[in-house]
């Protein structure tokens, strides 16, 4: 127990100073403008001359250089990281029309579109996968439908899906479904047709009935695999609600990223590249907990 909590310790500190590295690399990389300013001093009027001409002009740069500011079209420094991200938690939830909402308002209109999808998902794929798992003449019916679509793009459905429904928020989130469904399916057949047929030989010797025997028998023996498709699926459905978001607009943190790109505003993009994969990283951990407290040791 001990040598496990030290091993924790160290990856958290290997962690903080890979972290430490990307930062230092960071500030580095942002000063870069200074130099070639700085630089631009020394130049000769006809290599102003030229430089202007290539679209960079000596002057702008020395004015960035002694404001601090790496400009409209430089990568922000860590302090416009900072003031943006303070900016962004500060008022989270603020509402000030259709295209002026907080990141925390955009970002619970992407979870609850998940979150729907998902379970929709969940009660179509678990089902469908013990009835797969369990009899192989279906199983050898439906693979080829399953293969086929299981590798479509989700922005490949999202044309059909907004002719077809003709509503945007509805069309992300029967993508969300579409998409998250498959892992589901594949991963719950597998587990059920994968349980031991010792244990399902005992439940036939007791003249267990068949709903009982899914629940108590093959339930829990399939649980760590259905976990682990779960887990997969949450995964592609935050990944695929951002791209949808980023084609519908309206609301949602992937149209937060776009609408604050077209802004110009790159801090406010980055910041929420950071939530988006801090938000994915929780849910990956929740379904790990999940998972884990469902797995038996041997």
């Amino acid at each position: 127990m001990k040598a496990a909590r030290q091993e924790t310790l160290k990856a958290a500190l290997l962690s903080l100073l890979i972290l430490a590295v990307l930062l230092g690399i960071w500030h580095l990389a942002t000063l870069q403008p200074k130099a070639v300013a700085a630089s631009a001093a020394a130049q000769t009027a006809e290599q102003i001359e030229y430089a202007k001409l290539m679209g960079k002009d000596p002057a702008s740069l020395a004015s960035h250089a002694a404001t601090g500011s790496s400009g409209k079209s430089g990568f922000p420094t860590l302090s416009q990281m900072g003031a943006a991200i303070s900016r962004n938690l500060t008022s989270p939830f603020y509402d000030n029309g259709p295209n002026d909402k907080g990141v925390g308002l955009q970002l619970a209109y992407s979870l609850g579109r998940v979150g729907l999808g998902y379970l929709l998902a969940a009660l179509v794929a678990i089902p469908l996968g013990f009835v797969i798992g369990m009899s192989p003449l279906i199983h050898r019916a439906l693979d080829p439908f399953i293969q086929v679509l299981k590798p479509i793009s989700p922005l490949a459905w999202m044309p059909l899906a907004l002719y077809t429904i003709k509503d945007s928020a509805v069309s992300g989130i029967f993508v969300i479904f579409i998409c998250s469904v498959w892992p589901m399916l594949i991963n719950t057949a597998f587990g059920v047709a994968g349980v031991r047929k010792e244990w399902l030989n005992v439940a036939r010797t007791l003249e267990v009935a068949p709903l009982r025997k899914a629940f108590e028998v093959i339930l829990p023996a399939a649980a760590p695999t259905i976990l682990t498709g779960m887990r997969i699926s949450m995964g592609i459905a935050w990944l695929v609600i951002v791209a949808a978001e980023m084609l519908v607009g309206g609301t949602g943190i992937g149209y937060f990223v776009w609408n604050e790109w077209n802004n110009l505003s790159l801090p406010n993009v980055i910041f929420a590249v950071l939530l988006i994969g801090i938000v994915g990283m929780l849910l990956d951990l929740a379904f790990a907990r999940l998972q884990k407290a469902v797995t038996y040791a041997d």
